[in-house]
């Protein structure tokens, strides 16, 4: 579905009037929320002018540059504008664009995500030696999946949203290492173990031949060269990259190293993550404690470490208690969510000097005990620590929930699907979130930072609990 220029302008009509309708509505939970006698020097700030503003600002992207996503300290910036993130993972968009009878299916999760204020989405670049594979073979594509991808990132340009695109998996699905090394032992190369995907020389030059040939392909529906465009938000080297048989993390530093500069040697555009699930190794025994168990230890990552290579521009976390500390649900659960957030934003800041962005967290629907209102709350759990760091101007730069599902997918759901039109509360929390930063990223420009005047202004507006 072709998206005109009409409907993306009353797109952004809408957010406007929606911003305007969250202010009023603020405005009369308190009466004191637009009191600006207090601010220095006395001059007022008209809040109304300053996201009709804004909505301005969102109208005329359509005509000007489609800007790359940069980092400035601990912040996202775009044209040097805070650019904080509310998103969402699909993983399997490029398979399905890869068929005419699902590609539709890629285009209404965009407008469904797009219609709540996301404008984030993380996705699969990697389907390895599977059914529809996009690389058959090391460095051999099949060109009609090689376009379904072309038209993923085309189709999410139109609706306003950026993407992060993994590169390879960790886990079987999808082919993953595990396929790499079956590549190697067809090759005669007589490999062991799937860990050895980042240590043996061939896997990793097929690892660096799919790098290289995606970043430089070019788009067939926009002719627009990969490596160049902004529609994608950043490279993501490997979702939940483990390296089980090295539990001194240092063959995957090693990898993470070559990878990395490899990546930045073909693209120095475009940002750079790892992938990483957060947890701390033995680099930081004193944060062994804050891991959600024992065997997180143990399975050859470190958040801190990991993220100290040069090349990589931001920290990645995911957030799974029901998987990791226990499948019953509990309100513990929660507990945990905002300490494991608390401590990642803390050390991005401390000594990362980095963004962090919390890249899949979710609950399934399978666990025992699990209900509607639990996955709200845990939901507005995440949402809430990354205001809270926000209004202190943190390296909480933003969420992507795991995962969003267009109707009609059921077969595709894990457990942790959330079809908006089904779910109306959650679907309220993920645009009142995305409103609440759009205000944030409108308010404070390129000319006012967190020391502003507005900044008290803006926590009242922002973080009303009764909201």
């Amino acid at each position: 579905m072709v998206t005109s220029s009409m409907e993306t302008h009353n797109r952004f009509g809408l957010l406007t009037i929606s911003l305007v309708l969250f202010l009023t509505l603020t405005k009369s939970l308190s009466s004191t929320a637009f009191d600006v006698s207090e601010y220095e020097g006395g001059e007022s700030i008209d809040i109304a002018d300053s996201i009709l503003s804004y909505g301005s600002e969102m109208g005329d992207m359509e005509e000007n540059e489609w800007q790359m996503v940069q980092t400035k300290g601990n912040q996202f910036v775009v044209n040097d504008q805070p650019f904080y993130v509310n998103g969402f993972n699909t993983y399997w968009l490029m398979v399905f664009a890869a068929d005419q009878s699902t590609r539709g299916k890629v285009t209404e999760v965009f407008k469904h995500a797009s219609s709540v204020g996301m404008s984030v989405c993380r996705t699969w670049a990697f389907n390895d030696g599977q059914w529809r594979a996009l690389q058959k073979s090391p460095s051999v594509y099949d060109e009609v999946v090689f376009k379904a991808l072309d038209f993923v990132v085309s189709e999410a340009k139109k609706y306003k949203i950026r993407l992060i695109l993994s590169l390879v998996n960790n886990w079987e699905a999808y082919g993953g290492k595990a396929q790499y090394v079956k590549w190697g032992n067809a090759a005669g190369l007589n490999l062991t173990s799937d860990d050895d995907f980042f240590s043996h020389p061939t896997l990793r030059s097929y690892y660096k031949g799919h790098v290289k040939t995606v970043l430089n392909r070019v788009n067939t529906f926009t002719n627009i060269t990969y490596k160049e465009d902004p529609t994608i938000f950043a490279w993501e080297l490997m979702n939940e990259p483990r390296c089980t048989s090295d539990s001194s993390g240092d063959v995957l530093q090693d990898w993470i190293k070559e990878m990395a500069f490899y990546v930045k040697s073909i693209d120095t555009k475009h940002l750079v993550e790892i992938g990483l699930e957060g947890f701390y190794g033995p680099s930081t025994p004193q944060r062994y404690q804050l891991n959600p168990n024992a065997y997180a230890q143990q399975v050859g990552t470190d958040f801190i470490r990991n993220h100290q290579v040069l090349g990589v521009d931001f920290a990645s976390v995911h957030i799974y208690p029901d998987s990791w500390i226990s499948q019953s649900i509990a309100d513990s659960h929660l507990q945990f969510i905002k300490s494991w957030m608390e401590a990642h934003i803390e050390d991005a800041e401390k000594y990362l000097g980095m963004p962090v962005v919390f890249g899949e967290f979710g609950v399934s629907a399978k666990a025992p005990g699990y209900n509607s209102t639990y996955r709200d709350n845990l939901i507005n759990t995440v949402y809430k620590t990354i205001l809270n760091s926000t209004k202190k101007g943190g390296s909480g730069a933003g969420s992507l929930v795991w995962q969003l599902f267009p109707d009609g997918t059921d077969y595709m759901d894990d457990g942790y699907a959330i079809v908006l039109s089904k779910s109306p509360s959650t679907s309220s929390i993920i645009s009142l979130q995305s409103t609440r930063l759009a205000l944030f990223n409108s308010l404070c420009s390129k000319k006012c930072s967190w020391g502003c005047k507005k900044r008290n202004l803006l926590e009242k507006v922002l973080y009303h609990d009764e909201l």
